[in-house]
């Protein structure tokens, strides 16, 4: 399958506004802004540290589960596929895929549940979309002339715009990042293939710790019962562990396949010729067909009846959140405690943000040690 939207696509070549950095750069031969964004967003050490954050089970509670580095990865692979099929920028897409989760907490969504109720008591809200914008823009140190990765304009609005978008009223700092126009279908794509991506692996982890039964999922989950009688027709007496996941990689590929077909189609539609189209259509075109779409709804559902709420799932959630709450209140208590160089933001960031901020950053196993040394500091 193949659709060509080359017209369409983010340049990326010298004239094109969005290679645009902060500050100034020299250019590298033989590599394109975009490659370069991506070489900075992996020697990153928020990067590096999504090694240690939860996806759905709990970092360190299995080698095996997913964490929030091996999810990118598979997201990035199912990103740089799609867009190669369509004609689009290869580069762009591969870097947006690496940086979308680069903003979430320890924890995964219950840490991030958790921050953003306490930030609210103070006015605030947390958004890992708008923190993994202030990683790349301020937090990351690793040069010379200036804070931050100086990622290039397009990398910094797929941050932010490829999941959700943001009006300047409500967020008139954001203005530079085309808030009244859709973003790429670079960026687009990468929201629906971190969709097939977790869909794909939470049922594999489920299954894998024992949470989720095959059976079940076979009867439940419309696409993953055809999926696994077309290979079990092909592959009579395996294993059901081994059919299964041979089932999921086909689910996979045809939702991927879903994606690149519509995504296509509906770009034909609208005879959209240029970025300029795409950023001027009043929805979305990277999306599901109507009946992909259902199928995606019926499995999101399943997982979450049967999985994320499940009473263990929802102890280690629990469990998180008391973890979250109790250091973010013990520092804005005492902000002496902090480390220095997050002292030192309080007086223009506030003390609220500034604590959020250093919760955010940390992996799992840190933040564990840390409510350890907390609660041996109160007891004294």
């Amino acid at each position: 399958m193949s659709e060509n939207l080359e017209r369409c696509a983010v340049r990326g070549d010298s004239g094109d506004p969005l290679i645009m950095r902060i500050y100034p750069a020299p250019g590298r031969e033989g590599r394109s802004a975009f490659q370069r964004d991506r070489e900075r967003v992996v020697q990153s050490r928020a990067f590096r540290r999504l090694a240690g954050k939860t996806q759905v089970f709990t970092s360190g509670s299995s080698d095996h589960f997913r964490s929030r580095l091996t999810h990118t990865i598979e997201v990035t692979e199912i990103a740089r596929s799609a867009v190669a099929q369509l004609g689009l920028n290869e580069d762009l897409a591969e870097t947006l895929a690496l940086v979308h989760d680069i903003g979430h907490p320890p924890f995964g969504h219950a840490g991030e549940r958790a921050l953003d109720r306490c930030l609210q008591k103070h006015g605030r809200r947390f958004d890992h979309n708008l923190h993994a914008l202030r990683i790349v823009e301020h937090f990351e140190q690793r040069y010379a002339a200036h804070r931050g990765l100086n990622l290039t304009l397009g990398v910094r609005e797929g941050i932010i715009k490829h999941s959700r978008d943001y009006t300047a009223e409500k967020h008139p700092e954001l203005a530079e990042y085309f808030l009244g126009e859709r973003p790429p279908l670079e960026a687009q794509l990468i929201d629906l293939a971190d969709e097939i991506a977790y869909l794909t692996a939470d049922l594999d982890d489920g299954v894998e710790s024992g949470l989720l039964e095959i059976g079940d999922i076979r009867e439940r989950i419309s696409i993953v019962g055809r999926c696994y009688r077309s290979v079990e027709e092909g592959h009579a007496g395996v294993d059901e562990k081994y059919l299964f996941h041979e089932a999921l990689q086909l689910m996979q590929n045809i939702l991927t396949d879903d994606l690149i077909r519509t995504t296509g189609e509906n770009v034909r539609r609208i005879g959209a010729d240029s970025l300029e189209a795409i950023r001027g259509y009043p929805e979305r075109l990277a999306v599901f067909s109507p009946e992909a779409e259902a199928e995606r709804l019926e499995e999101k559902r399943y997982l979450y009846d049967t999985l994320y709420t499940c009473p263990y799932l929802e102890r280690e959630h629990t469990k998180a959140e008391e973890v979250v709450t109790a250091l973010f209140e013990f520092w804005v208590r005492e902000p002496e405690e902090l480390p220095e160089g997050y002292v030192a933001e309080i007086e223009s960031e506030g003390l609220a943000r500034v604590v959020a901020d250093y919760i955010a950053g940390m992996t799992d196993s840190f933040i564990l040690e840390q409510y350890a040394q907390v609660k041996r500091a109160i007891r004294r």
